[in-house]
């Protein structure tokens, strides 16, 4: 989906419902599941799309992004190298610093179990840099003070 697949009036969610029923083939199924397994997790979170048509899970920041190619559906979460992964789920922009990714093949599964996990541990670390951000800001005020 490019800029101009989105109407202005369509909700992010709206947005990533129409891109999972335009795959039309087995990314949007491993697409749409692993949609539901974040909003098991994290039922607020908010959903868009960005960067032409890619689908973006946030909650006090970016959770992860969902994009799809020919052969795999990529999940890359935003700050995944400080995130457990003792299941071993990353497989892929492993090199990196910060981010980390899942990438699903035709016919994969994977561990829902520990895929919640790790929305749930990208959910504390997000809570936890907007904490940090927030007395940051809050020390920065009472001393201009």
């Amino acid at each position: 989906m490019d800029k101009s697949d989105a109407t202005p009036k369509q909700s992010g969610s709206e947005q990533i419902s129409k891109k999972i029923a335009d795959l039309g083939d087995w990314r949007g199924e491993v697409l749409g599941r692993m949609r539901h397994l974040i909003l098991q997790v994290a039922p607020d979170a908010q959903e868009a799309c960005k960067w032409m048509g890619t689908p973006v899970w946030s909650w006090d920041g970016i959770l992860c992004t969902g994009e799809s190619y020919k052969q795999i559906v990529k999940l890359t979460f935003a700050q995944g190298a400080f995130l457990p992964d003792p299941a071993g789920l990353f497989n892929a922009s492993l090199e990196g610093n910060v981010r980390r990714a899942i990438d699903i093949r035709h016919g994969e599964s994977i561990d829902e179990d520990a895929f919640r996990a790790l929305i749930a541990a990208a959910m504390d670390l997000n809570a936890a840099a907007k904490a940090t951000r927030a007395a940051k800001a809050k020390r920065a005020k009472t001393t201009k003070a």
